[in-house]
């Protein structure tokens, strides 16, 4: 599957079963025909902020981790040993 995951949508809802509270909201990500839906409580804006860094998670776990460093210590660790 070529695409990114993305918020599909935020919206107000009541409880999930068994919870209590207000200020619910349900999300939805979608990554192609593949959706996951989630609930969690608290602001808009809050609930919106945190679904995007799950997406942004989501995304660099599809690409690996940007910015890391791959090293290849072989060599060296054989030239280490040989001393």
């Amino acid at each position: 599957m070529n695409e990114d995951y993305e918020i599909v949508s935020v919206e107000p809802t009541g409880p999930p079963k068994d919870m209590d509270g207000s200020d619910w909201h349900c999300y939805i990500i979608g990554q192609g025909k593949n959706k996951i839906r989630g609930y969690q409580q608290g602001s808009l804006k809050v609930v919106t902020q945190s679904v995007q860094e799950i997406v942004m998670r989501l995304n660099e776990r599809r690409y690996g981790k940007r910015g890391r460093v791959h090293l290849d210590m072989s060599a060296n660790s054989k030239k280490a040993k040989s001393k």
